[in-house]
């Protein structure tokens, strides 16, 4: 079954499939070589040849990285990428000045070098995820620059909410987004709950509308004329309502990928594929949540 989830979609493990639907994989309907073929000579005639030609006693290639994804592979690859994302959070907030806050004045100071980092670290993050999103092989580079630059719009964020805020507001989002996890991951094992395709193309159509509406977002605030879409407003209490929501959903989908790709023996480097939409997920739910804790907590 072809996937709408762009992250998984255009690995070719996940739609190499024959004409009975099985998976397939390199070489399959290929004949070996043997007697009386061409290229296969008698073993009298063998000789040592020079290295690295083919066909004449030379030595063979390097033979590929057959391993499977097993579940060990994508926890370990997940835990690096969350770790990259974390190291690069604390050093934004460690390494930028400290922000002043004016409660009378409601004024905030000391954010223009936060605010930079911000900007890259998100416009960084963007890009990247696209490029992973689409990339035919998944490059564990490009996955773990991705968790660099959203480690630095992170921690920016985080160190402005929490200036701004306090009160706890960015450890009650970290404990509740690994809850959040628990929680979908208990849900999804207990209810053994199967992904459909109405439900995929669901999902995906709400996160690239989410994804449109904060891109409008951007566009319209450097004309002073945003809709407060994101904000702390009624209409921000809204979408980051929904926006955890797909959160949750997008974990599902992702759990049920891994699940299938795992079942389907896919190559192992294709845990990093796992890895960066388990990633994209919970920065996800995060950023969500931590509105949705500002916003009761300004009320």
């Amino acid at each position: 079954m072809q996937s709408n989830n762009p992250v998984f979609r255009r690995s070719e493990e996940f739609q190499s499939t024959n004409a009975y639907g099985n998976a397939t994989y390199a070489g399959n309907g290929t004949p070996h070589q043997g007697y009386g073929q061409t290229g296969y000579t008698d073993p009298s005639t063998w000789s040592t040849g020079t290295p690295g030609q083919g066909g004449t006693g030379g030595y063979a290639p390097a033979p590929a990285d057959t391993r499977p994804m097993t579940i060990d592979s994508v926890v370990q690859k997940t835990g690096i990428a969350l770790g990259v994302v974390i190291v690069a959070a604390l050093a934004t907030w460690v390494l930028t000045p400290t922000i002043e806050t004016d409660q009378t004045l409601g004024e905030v100071s000391g954010i223009g070098t936060l605010y930079a980092l911000m900007t890259i670290g998100s416009l960084g993050a963007f890009a990247l995820s696209m490029v992973n999103s689409f990339k035919r092989i998944v490059s564990p580079a490009l996955v773990l620059a991705f968790c660099v630059f959203e480690g630095m719009a992170l921690g920016g964020l985080s160190k402005f909410f929490d200036a701004l805020y306090g009160g706890g507001l960015v450890s009650g989002a970290v404990i509740g987004t690994f809850a959040a996890f628990a929680g979908t991951l208990a849900a999804y094992k207990v209810f053994n709950i199967k992904v459909g395709t109405k439900f995929r193309m669901f999902v995906m159509a709400a996160v690239f509308g989410m994804v449109g509406l904060s891109v409008m977002e951007l566009v319209l605030s450097l004309f002073n004329a945003e809709l407060g879409l994101f904000g702390l407003g009624s209409l921000g209490l809204l979408t980051a309502i929904i926006g955890l929501a797909l959160g949750v959903f997008m974990l599902v989908l992702d759990f049920d990928f891994v699940e299938q790709g795992i079942a389907n023996g896919i190559p192992e480097r294709e845990s990093w594929t796992a890895a960066f939409a388990l990633t994209v997920s919970l920065v996800w739910i995060y950023t969500n949540l931590l509105r949705l804790l500002a916003i009761f907590s300004d009320n």
